[in-house]
């Protein structure tokens, strides 16, 4: 029998007091990033859910080291999702001796890291060319517009 090593390690915040909304705001920004730029990325960015989900972020890198031997610098987040957990459901006192429900959401993260120096090579002498050709990665780069240097609508007086 063959084992299999694994390089995908995870961690899960669980009951985290905030909307799923909210976190997948953030979680959106660091899917598929580096552990290093992820850090960076989440110590600027102004929301208040970047501070839970750096924790997560930061514990699945240190169980990537102990679990796995590996290397913070090569760790990737490859999956990372937010589900929506349980409402708690509290009573806020009003005028005349009424009350008013309040709502309090709770969500679910998880982080998924994933070791490059782990990855299995494959040998591309034996690939036909149009698996070759799904392989290749399409040109994604993000061009830059900039609308105040164009002068249309800031120069109006």
């Amino acid at each position: 029998m063959l084992n299999k090593r694994t390089t995908e390690v995870y961690a899960l915040g669980q009951h985290i007091s905030m909307s799923a909304h909210k976190a997948r705001r953030v979680i959106d920004q660091i899917r598929g990033r580096s552990y290093e730029e992820t850090l960076m990325i989440l110590e600027l960015m102004p929301y208040r859910a970047c501070y839970p989900i750096f924790k997560l972020v930061y514990s699945a890198a240190a169980n990537a080291s102990s679990n796995m031997g590996s290397s913070e610098a090569n760790l990737v987040i490859i999956k990372a999702e937010v589900n929506k957990g349980t409402i708690m459901k509290r009573l806020k006192h009003r005028a005349r001796g009424r009350s008013f429900a309040i709502q309090k959401p709770t969500c679910h993260v998880t982080i998924v890291m994933k070791d490059r120096s782990l990855d299995e090579y494959i040998d591309t002498d034996s690939i036909t060319w149009s698996q070759k050709a799904k392989w290749k990665k399409k040109d994604t780069t993000m061009s830059y517009y900039d609308m105040y240097s164009n002068g249309g609508t800031w120069d109006k007086k």
